[in-house]
């Protein structure tokens, strides 16, 4: 799991922001249902947001990162990956999870995302993008690959090169990559070395596909966290990022 459970993101609430939130259960084109949070600002931007999870799936850290995008005017929807397996319901803090991460596709993920961007894009929102977290990160940087549609695809420290089962990652489909990617990753995570990470920025380079990689010195791996004041100045580094790549 990236973030513990009383995690939270590094990013201060908006006063006087007016947003409203909602659970919602979503069907993919499969018919698997599954459960997600939405979050919309009262005054939109016509931008909206696809949240993929860590490992452990929709919890609350997802919820309030909804929230905090909904209150700069974007539209946000966080999903879960378990529906499948797990079923639509809310779970508690015990839920073991990684029996259900085991039993996951990408196929099946990109169907969960293409279910949250149409959400986003039926409720008025005209640019979607989508913005992952370790296991979410590298299922952010393939839905670019996935045919979304998508205006960008951002990911917090995604494992770039190829899956633990062999399977090709944003590294080896980076011709396929059809918009945008921001890559955010810390300098000092022993779980995806730095020359994993500027071999996919070599990738990009190579495929012609607009990009920023920014690598955060000494940062280890979930550094984006309210828990982590050492490196709150990353933390704020990234998130400004990820409203600038929002806007351009």
């Amino acid at each position: 799991m990236c973030f513990d459970l009383d995690s939270a993101p590094p990013i201060p609430p908006l006063s006087g922001a007016a947003v409203s939130h909602e659970d919602l259960v979503l069907e993919a084109a499969d018919g698997n249902r599954f459960a997600a949070f939405a979050a919309s600002p009262e005054e939109p931007s016509g931008t909206g947001v696809v949240i993929l999870p860590d490992v452990r799936g929709l919890y609350r850290f997802y919820e309030e990162l909804a929230l905090r995008f909904a209150e700069r005017g974007y539209a946000a929807v966080a999903f879960d990956y378990f529906g499948r397996t797990a079923g639509a319901e809310k779970r508690g803090d015990d839920f073991e999870y990684m029996p259900h991460v085991e039993q996951t596709t990408q196929d099946g993920i990109q169907q969960d995302v293409a279910a949250a961007a149409a959400h986003l894009r039926e409720a008025g929102s005209d640019k979607v993008f989508t913005v992952g977290f370790c296991f979410g990160g590298r299922s952010s940087w393939l839905a670019a690959a996935s045919g979304h549609g998508l205006a960008g695809a951002i990911g917090f420290y995604g494992r770039p090169s190829a899956g633990r089962d062999g399977s090709p990652g944003p590294t080896d489909r980076a011709a396929e990559l059809e918009a945008p990617i921001l890559a955010l990753m810390g300098g000092d995570d022993p779980g995806i070395p730095v020359e994993e990470v500027n071999a996919f920025d070599e990738a990009l380079d190579a495929a012609g596909v607009e990009h920023e990689v920014v690598i955060y010195p000494g940062a280890p791996h979930s550094f984006f966290d309210r828990k982590y004041e050492e490196f709150a100045d990353a933390s704020e580094d990234a998130w400004n990022r990820v409203l600038a790549f929002l806007e351009r």
